[in-house]
């Protein structure tokens, strides 16, 4: 007479871990996509020069008609500049995302406010020309 023999269940572990390692990808991806990037409403002007930079400390938004966003609130040269002294200025990156239908001036007064508060790193925003 022939026994049978039992042969026990096995859990298979590599297709498992490879199931749990794409489904960690993905939610990582996912998360990355939902996390919203600092915005910037302006309408960038092109370089050819443009370089990637790292993320800066502070940024500073000029829109088209000379308003000045900082950390999404609309804010004065004097205001902006009693906010940077606060920090400590040098050692503060500052980019300013300036649109490019904004007035050359007004950038200046952005950029002189800066100075004056004594933020020595400032940097200028531009979108590579495609």
């Amino acid at each position: 007479m022939q026994y049978l023999e039992m042969k026990k269940g096995r859990v298979e572990i590599i297709p498992m871990i490879d199931i749990m390692l794409f489904l960690l990808i993905f939610f990582i991806m996912i998360t990355v996509h939902m996390i919203p990037s600092q915005g910037l409403p302006a309408h960038l002007p092109g370089s050819s020069s443009s370089q990637e930079l790292p993320k800066p400390k502070v940024i500073l938004t000029l829109h088209a008609d000379g308003s000045l966003e900082f950390r999404d609130k609309s804010i004065t040269l004097a205001e902006l500049e009693a906010q940077l002294r606060q920090g400590n200025p040098s050692e503060t990156q500052v980019t300013i995302a300036a649109d490019k239908g904004a007035d050359i001036q007004a950038l200046v007064k952005v950029m002189d406010a800066c100075r004056h508060a004594g933020v020595t790193a400032i940097g200028l925003a531009a979108k590579p020309v495609s």
